[in-house]
C-alpha cells in the first residue's frame, strides 16, 4: 500500500469517526471526535503494534529460547533484503500468523504454537515469507491502524445508539442518526474487507517469491483453513477488528470470497499460487510431511534441538 492511499484510508475512517460523533452532539461531538480520531491516530502509529501483541498474549523470543524459528525468520528476511524483526510466540492452539509494526525497522512477526505444531519446516517458511511480505509492503501500519480506528468507530456508535443521538434532530433526522449509527462501523469494516483481500493476494506472491516455493504456501494456507474452522481463538471472537491482520481469517463461520469476507477465498488465493508455481518452472518437490506436536524437540518452541538447515532444506 502506498503512502497516499494508507493518508486516503486514514481520512475517510476519520470522516465517519467525526460523522459519528457529529450525530452524538452535533457540532461540538464532531470537534471532540476530532480530536479524539487524531489522539487514536497517533497512539496506533507508535503503540498499535504493541497493542495487538499485548492482547494476543504474544511473548518474544530469541535465538536462545526458539532457535528454528529464530534462525528461519532471519534468513528469510535476508533473502527480502529487509532488517531482522522482532519474532514473537502466541500460546494459542489455532495455527495462525500475522506481522505487526510501524515499519520495516520497527516490525514484528507473531506466529501460533498451534502452527508451530501443525505446520512442516517447509509450510511455516511459507508462511513466515508471506508477513514478511507483508512488511515489505508496508501493509502492517496500515493493519495496525485500520484495526484501532476501526474499533473506536465501533466503540462510539454504540455509545450513540445507546443515548439516542443528538437530541435536536427529530423524524427523519433520528433515523437517519440511527442509519448512520450501524452503517458507519459497516463502512470502516467494508474498507478493511477491501483493504484485506487485495494485500493478501499481493503477500502471497510476494511471500513465495521470497520463499521461492509457492507451494508451500499453499499447502500451509489449506491447512490452516482447515484448522482456524476447528479450532478457535478466543482473542480474535473478543476482538474481531483485527481479524483481517492473520494470514487467514480466525474468526469462526469465515465465508468465502465475498463483499463481507476479511480474507479472499482460500481456494482462490491456493490457485493462484499454482498458476505461479507453473510460471516458476514447476519441479518442486512438495512438502515435507506434518511435524506432529509430540516430535518437537524439548528445547525449544517448533523443534528448538532440531537438524541445523536453512527453511529450504
Amino acid at each position: 500500500m502506498s503512502y497516499l492511499r494508507t493518508a486516503i484510508l486514514l481520512a475517510g475512517l476519520t470522516g465517519l469517526f467525526m460523522g459519528v460523533g457529529y450525530l452524538i452532539g452535533g457540532a461540538g461531538g464532531a470537534m471532540i471526535a476530532l480530536v479524539i480520531a487524531t489522539g487514536t491516530n497517533l497512539f496506533a502509529y507508535w503503540n498499535s503494534d504493541r497493542a495487538v501483541l499485548s492482547m494476543y498474549g504474544a511473548h518474544e523470543v530469541d535465538a536462545r529460547t526458539a532457535p528454528d524459528l529464530h534462525r528461519m525468520v532471519g534468513e528469510l528476511a535476508a533473502r527480502a533484503e529487509l532488517p531482522m524483526p522482532r519474532v514473537f510466540i502466541m500460546d494459542n492452539p489455532q495455527p495462525n500468523a500475522f506481522a505487526t509494526g510501524r515499519n520495516p525497522q520497527n516490525a514484528a512477526v507473531a506466529v501460533t504454537t498451534g502452527l508451530m505444531q501443525s505446520l512442516s519446516r517447509e509450510e511455516l517458511a511459507g508462511v513466515v515469507a508471506h508477513e514478511l511480505a507483508h512488511i515489505k509492503h508496508h501493509d502492517t501500519l496500515l493493519m495496525t491502524i485500520t484495526a484501532t480506528i476501526a474499533g473506536a468507530i465501533s466503540m462510539l456508535a454504540q455509545f450513540g445508539m445507546f443515548f439516542g443521538g443528538n437530541r435536536n434532530n427529530n423524524g427523519t433526522g433520528i433515523i437517519g442518526s440511527l442509519a448512520m449509527m450501524i452503517l458507519a462501523p459497516l463502512g470502516a469494516m467494508l474498507v478493511q474487507m477491501a483493504i484485506s483481500r487485495t494485500r493478501e493476494y499481493a503477500a502471497d506472491e510476494m511471500g513465495a517469491r521470497i520463499c521461492g516455493q509457492p507451494m508451500w504456501l499453499a499447502s500451509a494456507l489449506s491447512k490452516i483453513e482447515n484448522f482456524a474452522h476447528q479450532i478457535p481463538n478466543e482473542e480474535a471472537e473478543r476482538a474481531p477488528a483485527t481479524a483481517h491482520m492473520f494470514i487467514i481469517n480466525p474468526l469462526s463461520g469465515q465465508g468465502m470470497d465475498n463483499l463481507f469476507a476479511t480474507h479472499p477465498s482460500t481456494a482462490n488465493r491456493i490457485a493462484a499460487l499454482q498458476r505461479l508455481s507453473s510460471q516458476f518452472g514447476g519441479g518442486y518437490a512438495p512438502p515435507s510431511p506434518p511435524r506432529s506436536a509430540s516430535s518437537a524437540a524439548p528445547g525449544g518452541p517448533w523443534g528448538g534441538g532440531g537438524a541445523r538447515r536453512g527453511p529450504w532444506g
